[in-house]
């Protein structure tokens, strides 16, 4: 029963943190702080939604469970997102045009077309998401490429952002997507550092021969 109780709170925070991430994006869009700014720009950008559709899944024992919260999880925050947009409808502070914003989700566009829209390609896309979070549990190389996804998704959208936007774009954008460029690639030489390390460890225990009893003391 302990158990049980575990897991339903467990799968309760996967699907509860899905507002969140909808909600973070466009309320810190509009701090008029470099800070806020920065948030808004990520949070309102793709690889912070692949990255928690990822973590659902890699902290989800069963793959079925992975990809169904995973999938409900990111399409309650993209209805969460839109709500909130269609309530307040304006750009986040420090943008100066909706250029900076994925497309499909600017203000003023966040009606009921575009939840079910973007709801559906969310709960559609968190499946596969969720399954390579739970396969990147594995241990060694086979794990491995599926934990260096979300830093290449990073990496890759920050690229792009940096070479379509950055021109029209404050020093704030710039900066943002230049930090998120270095945290990626150092995000994954820790994984790739973690992965050699434990092979190492493994494979060092595997050769250490198996200590043998103690004879028992003659009385």
């Amino acid at each position: 029963m302990r158990f049980m109780h575990a897991r339903v709170a467990s799968a309760a925070a996967s699907l509860g943190a899905g507002p969140l991430l909808g909600l973070l994006g466009p309320v810190a869009g509009k701090w008029d702080t470099p800070v806020g700014v920065a948030v808004g720009v990520v949070f309102s950008s793709g690889w912070p939604w692949a990255c928690y559709a990822f973590l659902v899944g890699y902290f989800r024992r069963s793959k079925i469970e992975a990809a169904l919260l995973a999938s409900l999880g990111l399409a309650i925050g993209v209805v969460t997102y839109y709500l909130f947009k269609e309530a307040n409808p304006t750009i986040p502070a420090g943008m100066e045009s909706a250029a900076s914003v994925p497309a499909g989700m600017e203000s003023g566009t966040s009606g009921a077309g575009q939840i079910l829209v973007w709801g559906i390609a969310a709960f559609v896309f968190g499946a596969p998401l969720g399954l390579m979070g739970n396969v990147a549990r594995t241990p060694g190389i086979g794990g491995l490429l599926f934990r260096l996804l979300v830093p290449l998704i990073a990496f890759f959208e920050a690229t792009q952002r940096l070479n379509v936007e950055a021109d029209s774009q404050g020093p704030v954008f710039s900066a943002t997507w230049n930090v998120t460029r270095v945290a990626a690639c150092a995000v994954a030489v820790a994984l790739v550092g973690q992965t050699v390390w434990s092979g190492r460890v493994r494979r060092r225990d595997g050769d250490r021969p198996t200590e043998t009893a103690a004879p028992a003391r003659r009385h």
